[in-house]
C-alpha cells in the first residue's frame, strides 16, 4: 500500500531478474535516428574497450522485415537500448548491436532485449541465433552465458581474433519451415 491506500504497483520478473523500468520496444528501421544515435553510443563504448569501433561489414537492409529486425528500448520517450538480428542462412539468425545506454544498466533491460530478439527470430522461422562478442565485454558474456548462448565454431568478421568469442543458442520452439 503506498500512501494513499492505493497499491503499489509490483515489480515485474524475467527469471530471477527484477525489472525496475517499463521498457517499451519498438521495431525500427536501422537507419531510424533512435537507432543510430544508440548505435554511435555502442561504437563509442567499442572504442573505449577495444580502441576502435566493431568493423563487421553491415548494411542498413540487413535488418529489414522479413529476414531481419532491429528494435529500440524506449524509457518513456528516451531510447535506451537495442538490438537487431539478421540473416546468417535459413535456419540461423545473428545478433548485432546490443546496447543499453550507461545510465540505463543494471535494470535487466539487456535481458530484455535478447528474449525479445529471440521471440522475434523464433517467428520469423530461425532455429538458432549466433553472435560474437569480445573479452573486454564481461557483462555481455555473463548475459549471453546465463541466457543459454554456448561456444559454436568461430565464425564472422572477428573468427580470427583470439579475443573474441562465437556463441549461439538453438531456438528449440521455432517452427520448421516446410
Amino acid at each position: 500500500m503506498d500512501r494513499r491506500g492505493g497499491r503499489r504497483p509490483r515489480p515485474s520478473r524475467l527469471g530471477r531478474y527484477l525489472i525496475t523500468t517499463v521498457l517499451r520496444l519498438v521495431p525500427v528501421p536501422f537507419a531510424d535516428p533512435r537507432a543510430q544515435a544508440l548505435v554511435e553510443g555502442v561504437q563509442r563504448e567499442y572504442v573505449s574497450r577495444y580502441g576502435g569501433p566493431d568493423e563487421t561489414p553491415m548494411d542498413e537492409h540487413d535488418f529489414d522485415p522479413p529476414s531481419g529486425a532491429f528494435v529500440v528500448g524506449l524509457d518513456g520517450e528516451a531510447p535506451v537500448a537495442c538490438g537487431g538480428i539478421r540473416r546468417v542462412d535459413d535456419a540461423t539468425a545473428e545478433i548485432k548491436r546490443m546496447y543499453v545506454v550507461e545510465q540505463a544498466r543494471r535494470r535487466g533491460l539487456a535481458r530484455l532485449v535478447l528474449a525479445h530478439l529471440e521471440k522475434v527470430a523464433r517467428d520469423l522461422g530461425y532455429r538458432r541465433l549466433v553472435l560474437e562478442s569480445g573479452n573486454a565485454q564481461p557483462e555481455a558474456l555473463a548475459l549471453y552465458r546465463s541466457s543459454g548462448y554456448g561456444p559454436v565454431t568461430p565464425y564472422g568478421f572477428y573468427r580470427c581474433h583470439a579475443d573474441a568469442n562465437s556463441l549461439g543458442k538453438v531456438l528449440v520452439d521455432a517452427p520448421v519451415s516446410s
